[in-house]
């Protein structure tokens, strides 16, 4: 591992660059989502979407008001971050380099010794690239609502290629023996359909989430082979899932002719 800090990629085009704008934007995100249903038990991982703030915002606030809620309870030390690469080929998974990673909200530490150890033992599926996480956003546009809800947990973010979801759910729950990480995957739904169509895209996808059917295509979510993995792992655990909430970009900051879907969901 280096010392270096991978600085932020997308600031000014996926969430605003100046510090005051990104922190009431996020604050204000914050503010206006209902408070969460109760859970039987304490959540385990968290999927978002990644898109610009000002679309998907809305429905990635949901998982952190949860996040911001559960989190006196749940004591979690660290966030495993894993999400898809849209910039770069990758096939397996892979780590960065960096020790910390940059926002205009500041630096976030990633838990470089936890980061050591699943290089270890997942040697043959996770290497080291920092160069498709410099320029990836899927990861980063989490950063700014940890940062606002969760400052003092460390990062171990993981970008996941092209890969089956057995690699990914043996990752998840070794990570699972820990009970002071949480995972939180990162992936939009269906892309640029009408409206009502990705409507009724966006709700076959949910019914395979909240089924653990670890089936799911890129066309139906891009970050599919992380959220394939987690969903291998909770049927394997006996865990559930949850849908906080869904919308598209026709929903909030965009035309209806063709949209992205969004959805937040706990895993429990």
């Amino acid at each position: 591992m280096t010392t270096t800090i991978r600085p932020a990629a997308v600031a000014g085009m996926f969430y605003p660059a100046g510090a005051a704008a990104l922190a009431a934007l996020v604050d204000d995100l914050l503010a206006h989502t209902p408070e969460p249903e109760p859970l039987p038990r304490p959540p385990r991982a968290l999927v978002v979407p990644h898109a610009g703030l000002v679309y998907s915002g809305p429905v990635a606030a949901l998982a952190y008001r949860l996040l911001q809620r559960e989190l006196p309870q749940a004591r979690w030390q660290r966030v495993a971050l894993l999400g898809p690469n849209h910039r770069m080929p990758l096939r397996g998974m892979a780590l960065p380099e960096e020790a910390n990673w940059h926002t205009p909200l500041g630096d976030m530490a990633l838990d470089r010794e936890s980061m050591q150890q699943l290089q270890q033992m997942f040697a043959s599926e996770l290497e080291l690239r920092s160069d498709v996480h410099l320029p990836e956003h899927s990861l980063e546009v989490q950063l700014p609502f940890l940062q606002r809800v969760a400052p003092e947990l460390a990062l171990v973010p993981i970008l996941v290629g092209q890969t089956d979801a057995e690699p990914v759910a043996r990752l998840i729950r070794y990570l699972w023996q820990d009970p002071h990480t949480l995972v939180l995957i990162s992936s939009d739904l269906s892309h640029y359909h009408p409206w009502q169509e990705a409507r009724r895209l966006d709700a076959l996808t949910t019914s395979l989430i909240l089924a653990r059917e670890p089936r799911l295509a890129p066309d139906q979510a891009c970050g599919c082979h992380a959220l394939n993995g987690l969903l291998l792992a909770a049927r394997q655990a006996k865990l559930e899932l949850r849908c906080l909430g869904q919308c598209t970009s026709g929903d909030t900051a965009g035309d209806k002719a063709q949209v992205v879907g969004y959805g937040a969901y706990v895993c429990y």
